[in-house]
C-alpha cells in the first residue's frame, strides 16, 4: 500500500481510467466485428454504414489518446480496403 495520500489516489485514479480504457477497447472491437461481418455478408450498404460508425468511433478514442493516431488511420486504411475490394466485386 502506498505510504502518501497522493501515491493512493493516483492509484484510485488508474483503476478507474482501467476499467474505463477497456471497456472503450471492447466498443471499438464490437463496432470492428460489426463491420467485419458486414464485408463477410457480402453486405455492401451495411458495410458503409459501419464502415462510418467504426471510422467515427476510432478517431474518437485516437483523439481522447487510447490509441496512436497512426494506429488509427492504418486499423481505417485496412478495413477501407477490405469494403473497396467487396464493393467492387458487386457488379
Amino acid at each position: 500500500m502506498p505510504k502518501l495520500n497522493q501515491a493512493a489516489k493516483r492509484m484510485r485514479q488508474n483503476e478507474v481510467q482501467r476499467v474505463r480504457n477497456r471497456a472503450a477497447r471492447a466498443s471499438v472491437k464490437t463496432q470492428v466485428a460489426k463491420l467485419l461481418d458486414a464485408i463477410g455478408d457480402n453486405d455492401v450498404d451495411r458495410a458503409t454504414k459501419e464502415y462510418r460508425a467504426t471510422t467515427k468511433m476510432l478517431d474518437q478514442k485516437a483523439a481522447k489518446g487510447l490509441f496512436h493516431k497512426n494506429t488509427v488511420a492504418r486499423r481505417k486504411s485496412r478495413l477501407a480496403a477490405r469494403l473497396h475490394a467487396i464493393a467492387k466485386a458487386k457488379p
